[in-house]
């Protein structure tokens, strides 16, 4: 896997309506998304949750082998997850390997598993890639703002998941230049068994760390520099106002969620 294959964070630039919608829009979608995700009982309805995810990559007009190949960094976890249900799970024999059991029920809860979790990583990553994480930022506060009245630090708590978010990509590439500097001098990240191979990721985290150290100071010192006092009393250069699109796409929302229920008191999701 290439450090650049990893997607979540980054921001792709296009004109598109769901580049254009409000942040908060996005926001309350992708929760709905991953809402209904867990709704669904059927391959059917992971199929009809998968159709309408790439109707609205098409509308994004991101190219769907982008959003691949953010999948690309948690296929060890997406393996892991199919492989501890596929021999973990009781039911019906259906293949064994000396002590390991595959049960008919076991490859259907495997699959099942694994294909929600890529249904939910890849809405997520959808989410990031149309949205900038400053608009982001903002989407977050204004809708857990309510919470303030209960002392919950809204502004505080947004600002270092969208910080978080941010330098993903950040630290991805100063990974990769550590990657090429060390490999210039004989380190050697790819051969040697599990065990070489931990001890050989020391030259990598050791200045990995300090470069996040660094980048987290210079942050700080910046935001100390333009009076950062948190939320209070903060004004917007650009409002958040909804529009007749985000009325449709939550018209669009409450269709899909009503659909998602529907089948799914019918047997058929």
């Amino acid at each position: 896997m290439a450090i650049k294959d990893i997607t979540l964070g980054q921001y792709y630039p296009a004109e598109s309506p769901l580049h254009s919608l409000d942040p908060r829009t996005k926001i309350l979608g992708t929760l709905v998304f991953m809402v209904s995700i867990f709704l669904v009982n059927s391959f059917c309805g992971f199929a009809f949750a998968a159709l309408c995810l790439l109707i609205l990559v098409r509308v994004s007009r991101i190219p769907l082998k982008f959003i691949v190949k953010g999948l690309k960094p948690i296929l060890f976890v997406i393996l892991f997850t199919l492989v501890m249900n596929l021999f973990m799970t009781p039911g019906e024999t259906w293949l064994k390997l000396g002590f390991l059991v595959i049960t008919k029920e076991g490859v259907y809860r495997a699959f099942f598993m694994a294909i929600r979790l890529i249904l939910l990583i890849s809405c997520s990553s959808l989410l990031t890639l149309t949205t900038k994480p400053v608009t982001l930022t903002d989407g977050l506060d204004s809708l857990l703002n309510p919470l303030k009245r209960f002392g919950f630090p809204s502004h505080e708590i947004t600002m270092m998941l969208t910080i978080a978010i941010r330098f993903i990509p950040t630290l991805m590439d100063e990974t990769d230049k550590i990657m090429k500097a060390q490999t210039a001098r004989g380190a050697d990240f790819e051969s040697g068994g599990l065990k070489d191979k931990a001890k050989s990721l020391i030259p990598l985290l050791v200045p990995l760390f300090v470069s996040a150290f660094r980048i987290a100071a210079d942050l700080a010192m910046a935001m100390e520099a333009r009076c950062y006092r948190g939320g209070e009393g903060r004004s917007r250069m650009n409002p958040m106002r909804y529009r007749s699109a985000d009325l449709a796409a939550f018209l669009l929302m409450a269709v899909y969620t009503g659909l998602i229920i529907r089948s799914r008191s019918l047997g058929l999701f």
